[in-house]
């Protein structure tokens, strides 16, 4: 039987991940084993998790998956001493309106589960506040329980027992009060954190912060905190099919951006994935039936795609008698050219009339629930694909066969269609879920 627990916060930027990584590591110290879930569509927090506990982290996502592959994912959790989830943005941030299971809040997840909450409060600029703020969230939803609080960034003593008094007043429980500590700073970039990957030094990171933590915050009352939890089993799992029997998947530092438990179902079906990176100017297995890219950070390697022969020479090949495909990143290098930051134009593979501009910065962030125009790989015209778009780039010309019909949260139709030429396809949306 293991404990559950959901890490989250009032909003994006407060420590969330920072403080999921020194508890799991910490209690990975004390011999325990901790398994990790990311609720919400990020898709970099996972490998964080993987790095922090040595066990595979995956999404959970209650506006894209539905409660029997949310209940089929946390199974891995069952021979764990302790899973925590972390939330994304604030505890009860979601879209307006639900999708499959809820709004894709933090809260929905807790709920569900029945996990208790560890609210992580940065008090920066203010003192008693802060326990007004968590008393909003502790009563704001009576199904979400909180179990207490974890301090982040107190600037004294004083304050720190300004800030503690208010809170119990409020009957909250404090565990630890963290002081700022620079050395636990995870980097950033436009798409989040700087991946676990690509730090090589994210191990020592890692410990410093459980030492830094397990310092300050009460270990044993955090874990008497957690929810005695013993996994339901699932009537039925993840509704993914394979793209194809062997796939070839690029991987490297500019296209990472794949759900984990997308390879594992895909895996979990039969396929084979056999990976290349196109930064290496490595083409795709010629043995595999399909050729998948997903997003990552092509812009920050534009030169180096536009510049590797081999690979690009490779993808057309491959193209001209298999399916290729490409998520947001992988799409764009699929299309004609990529302008850079600085105003440069790489020309890309040409597979796609795609042209994107990342001189002009806009942001395009959401849920999006596509209906196919086109078959694309493993799903069939009509299907109803769910999944999230994360991405600073401005289209400059999209002129191919739209492959869907995209709608976001709200219903509203958007521009970004995706496209289809041949055996190309491609989409600005990371695929999460099939409609059943």
């Amino acid at each position: 039987m293991a404990a559950g627990l959901v890490i989250s916060a009032p909003a994006s930027g407060v420590g969330k991940t920072t403080l999921t990584l020194a508890l799991a590591r910490a209690w990975r110290h004390r011999g325990l084993n901790v398994q990790c879930f990311k609720s919400g569509p990020d898709y970099i927090d996972p490998a964080f998790h993987a790095a922090a506990t040595g066990r595979a982290s995956v999404n959970v996502d209650s506006w894209a998956m539905d409660r029997g592959a949310i209940s089929h994912l946390v199974g891995r959790g069952a021979d764990a001493d302790v899973v925590l989830a972390e939330g994304s943005m604030g505890l009860f941030d979601g879209v307006a309106a639900p999708g499959v299971s809820g709004t894709g809040a933090t809260a929905d997840i807790a709920e569900m589960l029945g996990w208790p909450v560890v609210l992580v409060i940065d008090p920066s600029g203010q003192a008693q506040t802060a326990a007004a703020i968590a008393a909003g969230l502790r009563d704001y939803r009576p199904g979400v329980r909180l179990a207490g609080v974890v301090l982040n960034r107190v600037a004294s003593p004083r304050h720190e027992d300004l800030v503690r008094r208010a809170l119990n007043d409020a009957g909250i429980a404090v565990f630890g009060a963290l002081p700022r500590h620079a050395e636990i700073s995870l980097p950033k970039r436009h798409l989040g954190l700087v991946q676990a990957e690509e730090q090589a030094e994210i191990g020592k990171l890692i410990d410093e912060a459980a030492r830094f933590v397990a310092e300050h915050v009460d270990l044993d009352a955090v874990l008497r905190s957690a929810a005695s939890w013993t996994p339901q089993p699932a009537a039925n799992g993840l509704n993914v099919t394979p793209p194809g029997r062997r796939i070839a998947l690029a991987r490297d530092a500019a296209f990472s951006f794949v759900y984990p438990h997308m390879l594992e179902a895909w895996r979990g079906a039969g396929a084979e994935i056999s990976t290349f990176s196109p930064l290496s100017d490595e083409a795709p297995d010629a043995s595999a039936d399909v050729c998948w890219l997903p997003g990552g950070y092509p812009e920050l390697h534009a030169g180096r795609i536009a510049a590797n022969a081999r690979f690009r020479s490779g993808l057309r090949a491959f193209a001209e008698t298999r399916p290729v495909h490409g998520e947001c990143g992988g799409y764009m290098v699929l299309g004609t050219a990529l302008t850079d930051a600085d105003g440069v134009r790489h020309e890309m593979t040409g597979l796609l009339g795609l042209e994107t501009s990342f001189a002009k910065r806009r942001m395009h962030l959401g849920y999006r629930l596509a209906t196919l125009a086109a078959p694309m790989p493993g799903h069939r015209p009509s299907a109803r694909l769910r999944g999230h778009e994360f991405h600073y780039s401005t289209i400059l010309a999209q002129p191919d066969t739209p492959l869907a019909v995209v709608h976001d949260a709200t219903g509203a139709v958007i521009a970004e269609t995706g496209s289809q030429r041949g055996h190309a396809t491609g989409t600005f949306f990371h695929l999460i879920a099939e409609d059943r």
